[in-house]
Parts: C-alpha cells; structure tokens; sequence
C-alpha cells in the first residue's frame, strides 16, 4: 500500500509538514506527481469543479495549470485534529493575455491512514491584480526556505 508520510493522527508539527509538502506539490505543476497525494477514490469540491477519483483530480490539475501560468502557491496551517487539516492559501498566476491575479482560499483535508487526501473541499476567490503589486517573485517551483509566509506578507 502506498503511504504519504507524516500520517495521522496529525500534530501540530506533523500537519504543518504536510501543508508545505502539499504546497511543494502544487508548485511543482506536475498533474500525474501531485494526484499520487490522493486517494484513487478521491473526492474535491473545488470551487464549481467537482472531482471524483484521482483520474479527474490529474486532468483538473492539467486543465488548471495550463490556464492559471506562472503559478506559485503559499498555503499555511489553519487548525488540524487527527486526520484533517484545514489551510488557508493564497496564489498568483496570469492568464494568456498577461492580466495578473492572487486567488485566495480556504481548503479542508481529510486523509485515509496511509496519509492519503481523500477529501478536498476548497472555496477560492480570484483578485485582479496589477503586476507590479505581485508578493511571489521565486523562480517558478519549490517557494525558497526563507521565502515570507503569507501572515508575513500581510495576507
């Protein structure tokens, strides 16, 4: 069986390791790597979207990021028990006609014993931005270490 480590039940070091681990993913924009995180029976609510196995969730990860380019996602810890975690996010990106946005959200997790997510339910709002009043400025991928958290940057 394959497990995704930390597993729960969470603690506050452990749900914390797995909000950045998820967040690498994402920055990755890799479809068919990010939807290993997922149960194959997987189920999202992401904004009008819904995605029932990790077949769908891959092609929504596809679909998303060759629409949203330039993606670069900060997420951080909201609460946890023992194996969900709640998250907030923000994440800036532009269309193909070059207008910028810092999409904001909220996201609730729930994880299987293998450490798997096998619940995803998202509300996110989109904010035109200019793009000089972009806050992610890392090369594309992994968010640099010393790199603010959005309670640093103000969001």
């Amino acid at each position: 069986m394959n497990t995704r480590p930390p597993l729960p039940p969470f603690t506050r070091e452990s749900a914390m390791e797995k909000v950045r681990l998820a967040e690498d993913g994402w920055n990755s924009r890799n479809p068919e790597k990010v939807s290993l995180a997922y149960t194959e029976d997987t189920k999202w609510r992401n904004r009008s979207t819904f995605v029932n196995n990790r077949a769908e969730a891959a092609a929504f990860l596809k679909a998303k990021w060759d629409k949203e380019l330039e993606y670069r996602l900060i997420k951080e810890l909201w609460a946890f028990t023992e194996n969900r975690i709640a998250v907030r996010y923000a994440y800036e990106w532009h269309d193909d006609s070059g207008n910028w946005f810092r999409s904001y959200g909220n996201e609730n997790w729930e994880f299987d014993e293998n450490g798997l997510m096998q619940n995803r339910f998202a509300c996110i709002n989109d904010l035109p931005i200019k793009e000089s009043e972009r806050k992610f400025r890392w090369p594309q991928g992994r968010r640099p270490d010393d790199h603010p958290g959005l309670s640093e940057l103000g969001l």
